[in-house]
């Protein structure tokens, strides 16, 4: 077996389990009814996002008594950026950087024709009736209560383009339908899946068309079936430059088709081109019920695996999930790549995507510099826009005194910094892209909430004042504190020095100096309201009769 410096999942879940990140639970658990209900609640139970952790599940049962001889791990792959970096295998704060490398540089694979995911293989009869096929993988229903059947999810499908041979990987859900068959969902949307640019292809030419369904790869190759790459470039390709050396492949034992060699699981087969099969319903990850629909039928050909095969599935529906941090942990880069250095954008200094509730695509924001020029912000603001058919409908400008995770500091950035007649643009005619309704034609709003001019400061203790409090706060035994931005006071441009010293003696008790002071600086015939600053050049300094 040729050597590797890259980690298998295996390795990878050894490495979760070495930084306290991977909790085993051994009690008996249903995969129909529990298993996905019970990993939930550290998205939707107040647990903050650093607490979450991979789960293995080693003793499954299913609802009808079964017991199955693998164990299934949700949450490994991102349910963390933390998670998502040990993956990754790179520093935090250079996994921007990491991707921009990998796709500028990607390393070709190396075939193999010796491969773990071959220890197994299951064909023929074998893969028909009870207790056969699929039905020895405890596949967990990931959504109870809506779901038609137990679906695999952490999936990197491989298909290939039969004109001009380059693979395409992407992430697909797929039901079971019974022991040797699936129900396939690719993105028939613009933009969407190249898998199903593939099977139009196979359709014309009135072909069956090969897939392979890679569950449980190494890290690197997993991370790329969320990814939105050109259909010219093979994912398999790009994985290598994230892993730094070639990923090992061996072609499938039924088809042509090249997967990873390490891999946990492959299920191997044809998908029709001529019938649809009704698919779902299926707890989609823009956060509702995809219901029943007209989707591809698979019919299995091969089960390929470890001897030991660890099964993965993955968090996904209702965001934040894993599904969501596996986007955002790689996204927020790409964007903030797209403006800085295609576009050249002056003054960007971070892009957020909302996360909780709108699937990322939805809503960004965009987080420029207090100098940056308004063109820039405008130019920052349709570049996003244009960047992603699918991404943006919302898309917000704030300066970088405005935590863009913080609805709050949002809303109150859009109330105080921009003007809905000047600094709001709708752009007409987008793709409705990822949601319920599907394809319908949609919007793009654009808000400028910056700071177009000096304001005064925000009007809250200064940061030592609030400092010192919160160590008081911490010796009196309260309550542990979350601080949410803003938490102190600070300058905004409108501000100088003789009232900064005013503050000072008025902290210091002595506010009756400031009294005197400002008693020789009386006027008439002003409105009350006047602001000091409209009869005074410089404030503090007496109007001269």
């Amino acid at each position: 077996m040729a050597k590797r410096g890259y980690r298998d999942y295996q390795e990878h879940l050894a490495e979760l389990e070495k930084s306290g990140l991977l909790r085993t639970v051994d009690r008996a658990i249903n995969k129909d009814t529990e298993m996905h209900p019970l990993v939930r609640w550290q998205f939707r139970g107040g647990i903050p996002e650093y607490n979450r952790k991979a789960w293995m599940f080693t003793n499954i049962t299913d609802s009808r008594g079964r017991k199955y001889d693998y164990p299934v791990v949700v949450g490994a792959l991102a349910t963390t950026p933390e998670i998502y970096r040990i993956g990754m295998n790179v520093p935090m704060d250079k996994i921007g950087s990491h991707w921009e490398q990998a796709i500028s540089n990607p390393i070709k694979p190396l075939e193999v024709s010796d491969a773990p995911c071959h220890e197994v293989v299951i064909t023929g009869n074998e893969l028909i009736g009870e207790g056969k096929g699929l039905d020895t993988l405890p596949i967990p229903i990931s959504t109870p209560g809506y779901d038609a059947a137990p679906y695999f999810t952490a999936t990197n499908c491989v298909t290939k383009d039969p004109e001009t041979g380059i693979q395409n990987i992407g992430t697909y859900r797929a039901g079971l339908k019974s022991s040797n068959r699936l129900g396939v969902r690719m993105s028939s949307r613009t933009g969407g899946a190249g898998g199903y640019a593939h099977w139009v292809k196979y359709q014309k030419r009135g072909e069956k068309m090969p897939v392979a369904f890679v569950i449980g790869c190494p890290p690197h190759v997993a991370f790329m079936g969320p990814q939105k790459l050109p259909r010219t470039i093979d994912e398999i390709d790009v994985a290598g430059g994230l892993a730094g050396e070639p990923i090992q492949i061996v072609k499938c034992k039924t088809s042509d088709l090249l997967v990873p060699s390490q891999s946990e699981l492959v299920i191997e087969g044809l998908v029709d081109t001529e019938y649809l099969e009704p698919e779902g319903p299926f707890g989609e990850s823009h956060g509702h019920i995809a219901l029943e629909g007209f989707n591809m039928q698979m019919e299995i050909t091969a089960i390929c695996m470890k001897e030991k095969p660890v099964i993965p599935s993955i968090i996904s529906q209702v965001t934040p999930s894993e599904s969501s941090v596996i986007k955002r942990v790689a996204y927020e880069p790409m964007f903030m790549a797209h403006l800085r250095d295609n576009l050249g954008i002056q003054g960007i200094k971070s892009i957020a995507l909302h996360e909780p509730l709108t699937n990322l695509r939805k809503v960004t924001f965009l987080v420029m510099d207090r100098e940056a020029a308004p063109t820039e912000v405008w130019r920052a603001l349709y570049g996003i826009s244009n960047f992603r058919a699918d991404c943006g409908k919302y898309v917000i400008a704030v300066s970088e005194d405005i935590d863009p995770l913080n609805g709050d500091a949002i809303l109150w950035s859009i109330t105080y910094r921009s003007n809905p007649a000047l600094d709001v643009h709708v752009l007409p005619h987008r793709s409705g892209g990822h949601g319920p309704k599907g394809h319908g034609n949609d919007a793009t709003m654009l808000i400028n909430a910056t700071i177009k001019a000096d304001m005064p400061p925000v009007a809250l203790p200064k940061r030592e004042y609030m400092e010192n409090a919160k160590a008081l706060w911490e010796r009196l035994g309260l309550p542990e504190l979350k601080p949410e931005t803003p938490w102190h006071g600070y300058e905004l441009g409108d501000w100088n020095s003789y009232w900064d010293e005013m503050a000072k003696r008025a902290a210091a008790g002595d506010y009756k100096t400031n009294g005197e002071l400002t008693e020789k600086r009386l006027v008439q015939g002003v409105k009350p309201e006047t602001l000091v600053t409209d009869i005074e050049m410089t404030p503090g300094k007496p109007t001269e009769e």
